[in-house]
């Protein structure tokens, strides 16, 4: 019971390449390369809301 457990509430988490190579950031593999680190992994959440702080930024 323990081991399933443990394995829904570990995140899945994403190389940058492995996102950059998505169909859901097709359209976004420019911004996504910009933002994210070549050797961290990212959950789908934490892109979606690095991607949503960018867009928020002021243009100066």
């Amino acid at each position: 019971m323990k081991d399933k457990k443990a394995a829904k509430a570990a995140p899945i988490t994403y190389t940058k390449q492995q996102l950059l190579s998505s169909k859901r950031y097709a359209k976004r593999r420019d911004l996504v390369g910009a933002l994210l680190d070549d050797d961290g992994e990212y959950t789908i959440d934490a892109v979606d809301a690095a991607i949503k702080n960018y867009m928020k930024g002021k243009v100066n």
